[in-house]
């Protein structure tokens, strides 16, 4: 069984590095920004509007309540690598534990499940993408090359009936699989 990562296309020029692991006992290799952006905090007005308004029993606009679900919406932030496994593995995306701590960046989704059948998916080669939000006071510049998630390879397990089950080919890139 074989597994590992590659740079997409989109960013074979760039001099992306690899996920590495950074000790030797460490159990995730460090995802790096692709490139450079800013993460802008979630602490901006239609949010604080919101809360004003719950906190006041007021009744919410739907105007505003889409301005706000704006705001905390979380953004993607692409690491240019796909990866490789066997195909009862996946890879599991965690924050940095560091992240939130000194930074107020924390993964929405707790963690993000990379299926074996993701990588060369026709929607976007398979690139790894990491959603964030800025729960801090400041917007946040993310410098390109820097560490923002890890992955850690793991097994799973089906049930005994899986193999009766029809299954598909994936069709869909980040967050889908294309299947209805």
């Amino acid at each position: 069984m074989q597994r590992g990562f590659s740079i997409v296309k989109k960013y074979e020029h760039d001099n992306l590095n690899l996920p590495m692991r950074a000790t030797q006992r460490a159990a995730g290799y460090d995802f790096q920004a692709a490139e450079s952006f800013v993460l802008p905090s979630i602490w901006r007005l239609p949010f604080l509007k919101i809360l004003w308004q719950i906190r006041h029993n007021e009744t919410i606009a739907s105007v505003d309540d889409e301005k706000a679900t704006k705001v905390l919406k979380p953004l993607l932030v692409p690491t240019g690598i796909k990866a490789y496994m066997g195909e009862n593995e996946y890879l599991l995306i965690a924050n940095r534990s560091s992240n939130p701590l000194k930074r107020g960046l924390i993964l929405p989704n707790g963690v993000g499940i990379i299926d074996a059948d993701y990588v060369d998916n026709p929607k976007n080669e398979g690139e790894i993408f990491i959603q964030m939000i800025n729960w801090g006071l400041k917007d946040i510049t993310i410098n390109k090359g820097e560490r923002i998630g890890q992955g850690i390879f793991m097994p799973f397990l089906v049930t005994d009936n899986d193999q009766q089950q029809v299954k598909q080919t994936r069709q869909g890139g980040f967050g889908s699989s294309g299947i209805k």
